[in-house]
């Protein structure tokens, strides 16, 4: 499915597609290329948002929770590319243990553990599910609405203390799919003979988004120049500050301060390219996912106008930590529509391949709004078959293959800026 596209048809996106289309074999190449230097994530999702007159990465999640949302067309590429993945880890591979999330009551979230399950169960492995919950003393059976039961179990450490697994069950990997907003948890420390993915640096505890969107910052100047285009159109421009509380009001002055510095940037732009667009900035917290503590804001003196709901809204995310650190980020609305509702793509990634993408769809928010919100809902995006194959003989913008092809592009990019952010941000820094 194509959502109708509220694009100017000379708009600067086309030009933007063009040249991405022609320099197709470069791109392929310099991508190849840069995975030689360096190590993809695991597996990755981005969030993409189009507005005709740019398109650019918004959020990258390093422990993604839709693969459910996938078109079951796309899941031989997914296991093909899980191969992939595990062979470079533990080409000998034989079980995976498989850490969730501890809302085991979603049950959107649970059928995306049972695909992964599927997934990795196709490439020879043996799956299971460990719970970091040190409440869970005996295996817990959770029935999914289609029937099918998940079995979570609670970890055990080896003997030796350097491994971890399940009663009877000693994994030669383990794959988080658990963000670790919390906190690290000691018994997933120290494990020197296995494989943790990702690695505990990737986990909220300690990543930052303003870590991972410098590190897209220096890829998209390579990448621009490569290819002959303003950086800009593929990336939002960003701040951080720090200290900032909004349940006591400090900090907030900086704040409007930044805010004020982005917007400027940001009419200048607008100016340059001719945009008629009231330009907007995203102010949300520097660590967390599940759209909590995410604010629009058009004019610096909203920050310091807050009511007590948007405070407290603003104050906390999962699990009930305090926000301090923010990023505000270039807006960028999003003018994809499905049946009248706002849309933004959202494309998966295992290893270095795109396996496949939805659209995000919320019928109740605004194209500026965070569309991460309860209401919204998902239909997968038309990768299918031939995601990777243009059509070069289709004018700009009106071959799905090619918007698919550069959305694509687009996410490998945030992903190669994942995995320079996590060799950045490694604790023990080996050589890659």
């Amino acid at each position: 499915m194509v959502p109708h596209l509220v694009t100017a048809v000379n708009g600067p996106l086309l030009d933007l597609e063009k040249k991405i289309l022609d320099a197709t074999p470069a791109i392929e190449r310099w991508f190849r290329l840069e995975w030689q230097e360096h190590t993809p994530p695991f597996y990755c999702s981005v969030d993409l948002r189009n507005a005709g007159f740019k398109l650019a990465p918004v959020d990258t999640n390093l422990f993604p929770g839709g693969f459910n949302n996938l078109s079951p067309e796309m899941l031989p590429l997914a296991v093909q590319s899980a191969m992939a993945a595990i062979e470079k880890y533990c080409p000998d591979a034989k079980n995976l243990l498989l850490i969730p999330e501890g809302h085991t009551r979603n049950t959107f979230y649970l059928q995306n553990v049972s695909r992964l399950m599927q997934i990795f169960r196709q490439t020879g492995l043996n799956v299971r599910l460990g719970s970091l919950s040190p409440d869970l003393k005996e295996p817990s059976t959770i029935e999914l609405p289609d029937g099918s039961v998940l079995t979570v179990e609670p970890l055990e450490r080896s003997a030796n203390g350097r491994r971890i697994g399940l009663k009877n069950f000693d994994p030669c990997t383990i794959l988080l799919n658990n963000d670790l907003s919390s906190g690290l948890p000691s018994i997933l420390e120290n494990l020197n003979e296995q494989n943790l993915l990702p690695p505990l640096h990737a986990g909220w505890a300690v990543r930052r988004k303003t870590n991972h969107f410098a590190a897209y910052d220096e890829v998209i100047k390579k990448f621009a120049k490569m290819i002959d285009v303003d950086p800009w159109m593929l990336n939002p421009f960003f701040m951080k500050c720090d200290d900032v509380n909004f349940n006591e009001a400090t900090g907030e002055d900086r704040l409007a301060a930044n805010v004020d510095t982005l917007l400027a940037k940001m009419r200048k732009k607008y100016k340059e390219y001719g945009i008629k667009e009231k330009p907007f900035v995203v102010i949300k917290a520097d660590a967390g996912t599940y759209g909590m503590g995410i604010m629009s804001v058009h004019d610096a003196s909203e920050v310091k106008d807050l009511n007590r709901k948007q405070r407290n809204k603003m104050s906390v995310i999962k699990d009930g930590l305090e926000v301090h650190d923010v990023i505000i980020q270039e807006g960028v609305p999003t003018f994809e529509h499905i049946n009248e509702a706002v849309a933004e793509p959202v494309v998966y990634m295992i290893d270095r391949y795109v396996v496949g993408g939805f659209y995000r769809v919320h019928a109740e928010r605004g194209n500026h709004e965070n569309l991460n919100a309860p209401g919204a809902h998902f239909v997968p995006l038309a990768f299918a078959h031939q995601h990777a194959l243009p059509d070069y003989q289709a004018k700009p913008g009106t071959a799905a293959p090619n918007r698919f092809y550069i959305y694509g592009v687009v996410a490998r990019l945030a992903l190669l800026a994942a995995s320079l952010e996590m060799e950045k941000t490694d604790p023990n820094p080996e050589v890659y």
